[in-house]
């Protein structure tokens, strides 16, 4: 397998991924959009995003039922108005006939609204985890085969109430749609179980001076939740050690991501113990796992990847293998308004390195879920490691649709802390 790296020079940069002769010219291209996050805070998780399409791409060949595939990256910034502005570029003037995107949970809600404008083009998420994406009003033709953030947060707050021994908490959080989410599922799972969660901190997408936000976390806490990622979560890390924090933290899933543990500088080592879940674990030992695992990293040679694969080129892996496996079942004919593509996507069983994945009826992902804990490895890098599997989680957290309805949809301060739902 030949490693390549991918060079995004402008906001927009194609990729030709056909090669005269190195397959059957046997029909006519498929041209695929890729919307990722390169620019901002959330850059570095992008580009693994980017990784995970060209993992599995270049696994399938490059090709699926006979047509070469044409890759078309477009480059957001996390903001709606990037993600819509992109789309439409892919769209409209590039032609494409399927999206892969994006990235950042808002820019998600915002590609659902604009995929209903679009009804001759299939739209498949990369990562993106807000609940309303898929949850609230549903595009018939945006499909989404990663659980979104709050069931990332399923038997999270279960553990650190009973394992852990955490009655209270506080969390800090990014103001946006997604951590939104993923404080959802943790703050319902942990207050029935009989927690507390005393203050919820929310601050703007890339931040860089964290210093009043740590001068005000409360002392009388168990631990403090983190929903950072990217370059936020590192300047956190880095300001909380010079301020000398001492507290338990608990990670939101993009907290403990490749994206930060592989990341320089020794504030990071703060995150060793650390409790948290998502749909991934690196250290996993399963065998599909462990596959994808050195798939990626024969695919790109180190300085050109993280040492193991993120959230991020799990989600965008994921949807481009189902996207792969569709376009062969259908013989590289999607139908007349992409129907038959369609029909395959709704009904699939996906068999990702994650685990078995399926989709409700909203076209949004059921799967497995992994509570973890932070640990060094023996070459001393940072992993996190399985303390349990929360097998087949929907979008309602196993509770009843019209109880969980009642809660409200994820805010600042919804959910409420209460011990039923």
């Amino acid at each position: 397998m030949t490693a390549r790296t991918l060079r995004l020079t402008t906001a927009s940069a194609l990729v030709a991924l056909v090669a005269g002769g190195a397959f059957a010219q046997d029909g006519e291209p498929l041209k695929i959009g890729i919307l990722a996050t390169l620019e901002g805070t959330y850059t570095a998780l992008g580009e693994d995003g980017i990784r995970g399409v060209e993992t599995a791409l270049q696994e399938a060949g490059m090709a699926a039922a006979g047509r070469p595939i044409e890759m078309i990256v477009q480059s957001t910034d996390t903001t709606p108005d990037s993600a819509v502005r992109g789309a439409r570029k892919l769209v409209e003037q590039d032609g494409v006939d399927i999206v892969i995107g994006p990235l950042s949970g808002s820019e998600g809600i915002a590609i659902r609204d604009y995929s209903k404008t679009q009804p001759d083009v299939t739209f498949i998420n990369g990562i993106s985890g807000a609940m309303e994406t898929t949850y609230v009003d549903p595009s018939e033709n945006f499909f989404r085969f990663n659980t979104d953030g709050a069931q990332w947060s399923a038997g999270l707050g279960d553990y650190i109430f009973n394992e852990k021994g955490y009655e209270f908490i506080a969390t800090v959080g990014e103001d946006y749609s997604f951590v939104y989410t993923q404080v959802f599922g943790l703050v319902t799972e942990f207050c029935q179980a009989g927690g507390t969660v005393t203050d919820r901190f929310w601050v703007p997408l890339g931040t860089k001076d964290f210093g009043s936000i740590i001068a005000a976390l409360p002392d009388d806490v168990d631990a403090i939740y983190l929903g950072l990622g990217g370059g936020d979560a590192i300047n956190f890390l880095n300001q909380y050690q010079q301020a000398g924090g001492s507290a338990n933290l608990i990670g939101g899933s993009i907290m403990v991501d490749q994206s930060i543990l592989q990341s320089g500088g020794s504030a990071k080592e703060a995150l060793i113990g650390t409790p948290s879940s998502g749909m991934m674990a690196d250290a996993w030992e399963n065998e599909g796992w462990q596959e994808f695992v050195s798939l990626y990293q024969d695919t790109f040679e180190p300085d050109q990847r993280f040492p193991s694969p993120s959230l991020f080129a799990l989600g965008y892996y994921n949807s481009t293998l189902a996207m792969l496996q569709c376009v062969d079942e259908t013989g590289g004919d999607l139908g007349e308004g992409q129907a038959a593509f369609r029909e395959c996507l709704s009904s699939m069983t996906l068999e990702a390195p994650n685990g078995t994945i399926t989709l409700d009826e909203n076209r949004q992902a059921i799967g497995n879920n992994f509570v973890t804990e932070v640990v060094e490895q023996e070459d001393g890098s940072l992993a996190t490691q399985v303390v349990a599997v929360v097998e087949d989680v929907n979008q309602t957290l196993g509770l009843d649709p019209a109880a969980f309805d009642a809660i409200g949809l994820p805010g600042r301060e919804i959910p409420a802390c209460q011990t039923s739902y």
